[in-house]
């Protein structure tokens, strides 16, 4: 006999995780190290990459 896979409609909760918290500002923010010096301003620059939406964040020291 075949398996039979009961199918549901995800919840809102189950529909949303992840993503509420980067819209309210509270990003996972994680050190991209692709780049690190910039030759325009002449310092180190850090990019700040969030784990959940992928927005870039730069710093410059």
């Amino acid at each position: 006999m075949a398996e039979i896979i009961q199918f549901r409609k995800p919840k809102p909760v189950e529909k949303a995780k992840g993503k509420t918290l980067c819209k309210r500002g509270f990003h996972k923010w994680v050190i991209d190290k692709d780049r690190r010096f910039d030759v325009r301003q002449g310092c180190l620059v850090t990019d700040y990459r969030c784990e959940r939406c992928g927005v870039v964040k730069t710093t410059a020291r």
